[in-house]
């Protein structure tokens, strides 16, 4: 697969009309789209009674919508999203078996009528959504709040195809105008989601109020028209400090930035795990999951794993790297539908990791080739220095004194901690938290982490709402322009 077409999809329209060509991140491959340009007065055209209408739209509808296309979306005989999988085979991080159970189970996971539901309710609240909701203020005045959606451009990610998914329940239930920049290495999924919704209703309001597009990063020109607060309300941009840096450059009061930007993530192993071989196998075989899901592709990945060891105790640390040895067996055996063996080769990590074979008193290495993943046990207190590029599955493993030692190298880059055991992860959440950690989960269960909920210390659901306030006073009570004392 060398090129490829990306179709402009502008709320319920296909269009096709294919002019510019880009190249793919990875792959090997480029794509012709349709020249955003020729098309941006229908892109950013939606009428306030528009809006109106689908304000009005119950959450239980839009459940109910979403569950039929979930329906829809079966990989193996959705074209659109056949085709998606079959690109993302080339230029995803992520192997094929990986990608094939995500694009399997996505539409049923995400578009379920309940899992929609549940989502609404958990995020922002169905009543908010869909009324406004009185409140009795001490001074006996009474507010009534709604939540509404508002214009939004999503500019994704493409390291798995899960966030087009999840990215169209957010606008969904919100009922937010979403305009989905698509990421060049996916930039078919959310397309497919949308030519899926306009085969089961093309004048249904949720498709009516979603565009998938795509124009390279960084066009001034094109930007500078797009981001301005009489056509969009909201960004919700993920992206590295490049992305985001230029994005800023375009705010201005009526349009708000919402980032989820790239983290490194980490773990937190008590030293119960050393207690015994029995104890350390289990252990592994859950720090392994939290290295190896996806093939190490998300922010949520554990890449260093702080281990409450004494380095300088020589029983402690041969049990340590005994404890190296058994997570880099697990990382081979996990399952074919949650990691596989690196699909590319990093040619500076491998340069990084072959000079640590030389330096047997400061690290252990536990690796078989370049695609194999890996683990590094450090020897003393330090990570390696090469620490912010672990990928492919490997990991460094880091002995730490005590759990006030491993605390302190917690920060507010830091995005998902796995702990173990259970009972340290309820003594030390608070102190995660006041450091600058934003999601703790069970050491192993990386991989099952709710997205409805918080996410990078936020609620994107509930920023991506404009929250109204209708203030109401006791009539019968003097006004403000009476002067009470000489009435």
């Amino acid at each position: 697969m060398d090129s490829f077409k990306v179709p402009l999809v502008i709320r319920g329209e296909l269009i096709e009309d294919y002019g510019p060509e880009f190249g793919g991140r990875k792959g090997g491959v480029s794509f012709v789209t349709p020249d955003i340009n020729n098309y941006f007065d229908r892109l950013v055209s939606v009428s306030l009674a528009s809006m109106r209408d689908y304000q009005g739209l119950s959450i239980d509808e839009v459940a109910r919508f979403l569950d039929e296309l979930g329906a829809m979306l079966r990989v193996d005989d959705n074209r659109y999203l056949h085709e998606a999988f079959q690109l993302s085979c080339h230029t995803s991080g992520i192997s094929a078996p990986v990608l094939e159970a995500l694009y399997r189970h996505a539409g049923s996971q995400f578009f379920g009528r309940d899992a929609v539901l549940h989502h609404a309710e958990a995020t922002v609240g169905i009543k908010y959504l869909e009324g406004w909701v009185p409140n009795r203020m001490l001074d006996g005045s009474i507010t009534e709040t709604r939540a509404f959606g508002a214009r939004s451009v999503h500019v994704i990610a493409g390291n798995s195809p899960a966030i087009a998914f999840m990215t169209v329940v957010r606008a969904a239930i919100t009922r937010s105008d979403c305009i989905a920049k698509v990421p060049s290495n996916d930039p078919l999924t959310f397309g497919a989601i949308l030519r899926t919704m306009i085969e089961l209703d093309a004048a249904h309001p949720v498709t009516r109020h979603m565009a998938s597009a795509y124009w390279k990063g960084g066009d001034e020109a094109f930007e500078s028209r797009l981001y301005r607060p009489e056509r969009v309300e909201k960004i919700i941009a993920w992206g590295g400090f490049d992305s985001i840096q230029h994005i800023v450059g375009y705010l201005r009061p009526g349009l708000d930035l919402i980032t989820m930007d790239p983290k490194q993530s980490a773990s937190i192993i008590g030293r119960q795990a050393l207690a015994d071989d029995e104890t350390m196998r289990a252990v592994a075989q859950r720090a392994a999951c939290d290295i190896g899901a996806f093939n190490q592709e998300l922010c949520a990945n554990a890449r260093v794993l702080y281990v409450e060891c004494d380095h300088d105790d020589p029983r402690e640390l041969g049990k340590l790297n005994r404890f190296g040895a058994y997570v880099y067996e697990a990382l081979q055996n996990l399952p074919q539908t949650l990691s596989t063996r690196s699909k590319y080769s990093d040619v500076a990590l491998n340069d990084e990791i072959d000079g640590l074979f030389l330096m047997d008193d400061w690290y252990r290495v536990h690796r078989d080739d370049e695609t194999s993943g890996g683990v590094i046990v450090s020897q003393t207190e330090e990570p390696v220095e090469f620490a912010a590029m672990l990928g492919c599955r490997t990991a460094n493993i880091v002995p730490l004194k005590s759990m006030d030692d491993i605390l302190r190298r917690i920060n507010a880059a830091t995005q998902t901690v796995g702990v173990y055991p259970l009972s340290t992860k309820k003594a030390i959440r608070d102190q995660l938290a006041l450091r600058g950690a934003q999601i703790i989960v069970s050491l192993g269960y990386v991989a099952r982490i709710q997205t409805a909920g918080p996410v990078d210390g936020m609620e994107p659901e509930r920023r991506m709402c404009k929250w109204l306030v209708d203030q109401s006073r006791n009539e019968t009570m003097p006004g403000p322009w009476v002067d009470v004392n000489h009435a």
